[in-house]
């Protein structure tokens, strides 16, 4: 395989998976790459569902390899939300700004120590004539009182992760690419990908 193409029109994805399949020798094109790329509805369930979903409609559309990927933030104390409905939280504009201050007022009363949760990624992969391949990663952290950090995007001004001690938006790019859910999800790819393509 020399090319894939990532089912998202997000640069800041694209710019991860890029890092990742650089190194496999793979060139990586994008939905911003395609005149008129079809609109998947993201009506699944879960991260998985919605991830199998793109994935095969472009692919099959477009017949070529495609990856994609559905995330979003899981939170212990709202009960999973807003888990599938992450990037449009406060509507159906994707706003990160609104997001993130609609979490923050429905944590309002949580204290510290039980504002727990974790970054989910589900990827999926289409390959001409098969079956999707789908991995999960996540990353483990808490959701903190305020924003913090000028990095990343959608909820990583609020996330603290534990182990670096630092926000998600305080970390370079090479340190979220090492731990994020993303990144995770990418790992568990590595380690199937030989097996995947034969």
């Amino acid at each position: 395989m020399k090319k894939v193409l990532i089912a998202t029109q997000n640069a800041g994805k694209v710019r991860e998976f890029d890092a990742f399949f650089a190194k496999k020798g793979i060139q990586v094109t994008s939905l911003l790459d395609v005149e008129e790329p079809d609109d998947v509805v993201e009506d699944g369930v879960t991260f998985e569902d919605n991830a199998i979903k793109k994935a095969e409609a472009i692919g099959k559309s477009l017949g070529i390899p495609v990856i994609a990927d559905d995330s979003g933030l899981e939170v212990d104390a709202l009960d999973g939300a807003p888990g599938v409905y992450s990037a449009r939280y406060a509507g159906s504009e994707k706003n990160d700004e609104a997001n993130n201050q609609k979490l923050l007022a429905e944590l309002e009363s949580v204290p510290e120590e039980e504002r727990t949760a974790r970054f989910v990624c589900a990827l999926a992969v289409y390959l001409p004539g098969n079956q999707c391949h789908v991995v999960r990663g996540t990353c483990e952290g808490q959701i903190a009182m305020e924003l913090q950090g000028e990095n990343g995007f959608g909820y990583d001004p609020l996330f603290y992760v534990p182990k670096l001690g630092k926000m998600m938006a305080e970390l370079s790019r090479d340190e979220k690419n090492e731990i994020s859910h993303r990144a995770n999800a990418l790992k568990k790819l590595a380690s199937e990908w030989d097996s995947l393509l034969s």
